[in-house]
């Protein structure tokens, strides 16, 4: 039911049920919030969304205040302005004062907020809180000092992430946010996902950057400098840099990252079509061998480690293909170091990734061969754009490139499994391909891209029906657990940790615009229509890959590197 409210003196139509806040947005009216997150309980606990509202003595939170038909509301009377100034001003009196030395400098909302008010005195001071620097996560580092206990990471880690690593601890002044026990993050059950680092405000939370380490090795001239990047990063550095995204801005970035003094430049999508390939061929064993147990998609490092502290009944029927990056990086650390004629010791690995738990896999005790790590360092989509700015780039001035071989190429496949979804699509792709000799109809798979946190299909190949479900978001997870209960047996099944997938990684701009998220998908499946190879087993490079190179090294003929093991974890606290 609509009714009329007035707002600034002017009336506005109001909608029954929805708030104060709501309303004021769909009519232009912005109102600045610090804890708010769309499609989350509202808590009103930052109090910056305070409006004026007649016959009220003391101001309320538009954020969680329902419309009301009488209303008559100021949203910036010299009240409410006082009010916000007076917030923003006892969060900044034990705010650190190092803005040119943060990580969000230029990119924070308790910043911008200080800006739209034109706060330029400290007219409070408080106690400035003791700087605590915690780095012992592989992924996130946590600042205590510039948290303002706005609660978002809180609230992403336990409703949406379902890990429950984060809580407020303690009370009244000494309140403020951390792991179990307030010990540090290693001894937490955090997953490394990265969600509670997109929400946060300021720079209470970031990832643990590794631009120094790769400077150093870039000024090494008997290192062999080499970098993978996954299909997703390109689309990350076009939204940063104002670059259109197309089939070509691959090659831009080619050309970029060869300026900047990497030797060699490879895909990592070569390394998802390997890994698309492996899964295809693990599930026509299952079928084949008609194992009625499910086989779980293990390309989310995130989801992993999920499974291996939480669910850990679920490791047995984990499938034991290592995720693109590794596979990637194991491929360089011997075939193309073998090709190179150096030791792999002499190769330096990057791998650039919109994933935050990359930089955790990296680290993991499968994924490295006589104690040397298949992936030196890993960098985010963030941290790859400030180097790019860093070293001078004119990324509007420069000639493009070819990736180098043998892991110069990917099929559109590679680029879909970066979608929620994509990677089971890709799969069963591969699957019908290799059964009926003929690609399957598109039409197939409307009901695995289809939104919300669980969904599942039966997709017929030839006589065989292969059941499959998509957990879009840890959320997922309980409608799986309650389907599974009800006596619904799968063949396959998808996990992935960030909602939407690898288009909404943890490692992404933080200028992305809303419009630019949404497109993404758009992007992916757009690129799977018009490009010219769309599975693996079509590609030119993956067919070398398996019938020459392969099979011509030793070493790695058994293709055993491509898979590794996954065990309990106990978490401690």
């Amino acid at each position: 039911m609509l009714f009329t409210i007035t707002v600034n003196n002017k009336k506005i139509k109001a909608e029954k049920g929805e708030t104060i806040l709501s309303a004021l947005n769909r009519h232009g009216i912005i109102i600045p919030t610090l804890c708010r997150m769309k499609e989350f309980t509202p808590t009103g606990a930052c109090r910056m969304c305070v409006v004026e509202v007649e016959g009220r003595e003391r101001l309320v939170t538009a954020c969680s205040q329902p419309v009301e038909e009488w209303m008559k509301i100021k949203t910036h009377s010299p009240r409410v302005i006082t009010a916000r100034k007076t917030i923003v001003e006892l969060l900044l009196s034990n705010h650190p004062d190092d803005c040119l030395y943060c990580v969000r400098n230029l990119n924070c909302e308790l910043q911008r907020m200080s800006e739209e008010l034109s706060i330029r005195e400290r007219r409070i001071r408080g106690r400035k809180v003791k700087p605590r620097l915690d780095q012992s996560s592989p992924a996130i580092v946590r600042e205590l000092s510039k948290c303002i206990l706005c609660g978002r990471c809180v609230r992403v880690c336990e409703e949406v992430i379902t890990a429950t690593s984060l809580d407020f601890i303690k009370k009244g002044k000494e309140t403020h946010v951390g792991a179990a026990m307030d010990k540090d993050f290693n001894f937490s059950s955090c997953i490394h996902c990265g969600q509670c680092v997109l929400v946060c405000p300021t720079g209470a939370l970031h990832e643990k950057h590794n631009i120094s380490e790769v400077q150093d090795y870039l000024n090494k001239p008997d290192i062999v400098k080499v970098i993978q990047y996954s299909p997703m990063v390109t689309m990350g550095i076009s939204e940063a840099l104002g670059i259109r995204y197309n089939r070509e801005t691959d090659k831009v970035l080619n050309a970029i990252l060869r300026r900047i003094g990497f030797d060699k430049v490879y895909a990592t999508g070569a390394g998802t079509d390997v890994c698309i390939t492996e899964i295809t061929e693990q599930l026509s064993e299952k079928i084949d061998k008609k194992n009625g147990n499910p086989l779980y998609i293990s390309a989310c490092p995130a989801w992993v480690k999920y499974a291996e502290q939480f669910i850990p009944s679920l490791i047995p029927y984990l499938s034991s293909v290592k995720s693109p990056q590794q596979i990637t990086g194991v491929l360089i650390k011997t075939l193309v170091a073998g090709q190179l004629g150096v030791k792999p010791e002499q190769v330096f690995s990057v791998s650039a990734s919109p994933c935050m738990a990359m930089k955790f896999e990296a680290r993991r005790d499968g994924m490295m061969r006589k104690g040397i790590s298949d992936v030196d360092t890993v960098l985010t989509v963030r941290e790859l754009i400030r180097l790019i700015r860093l070293y001078g780039i004119d990324t509007s001035n420069i000639e493009t490139e070819q990736a180098d071989e043998p892991l110069a190429m990917r099929s559109s496949a590679a680029l879909m499994a970066e979608v929620s979804g994509g990677m089971t699509e890709a799969v069963l792709r591969s699957f019908h391909f290799k059964r009926l000799r003929k690609e399957a109809e598109k039409p197939m798979f409307k009901k695995i891209r289809s939104g919300g946190s669980f969904r599942e299909a039966s997709i017929m190949v030839g006589d065989t029906e292969v059941n499959v479900a998509v957990v879009d978001g840890l959320t997922g997870l309980e409608k799986l657990k309650a389907s599974l209960a009800s006596g619904k047996n799968y063949d396959l099944i998808e996990v992935m940790a960030c909602q939407g997938g690898c288009v909404r990684g943890a490692g992404l701009p933080f200028s992305s615009t809303k419009e630019e998220i949404r497109n993404r998908p758009r992007l992916v499946y757009s690129a799977d229509d018009t490009e010219a190879i769309n599975l693996p087993c079509k590609s030119p490079a993956m067919i070398n890959l398996y019938e020459k190179l392969l099979i011509e090294d030793i070493e790695i003929a058994d293709k055993k590197i491509f898979h590794t093991h996954f065990e309990q974890r106990n978490v401690l606290l």
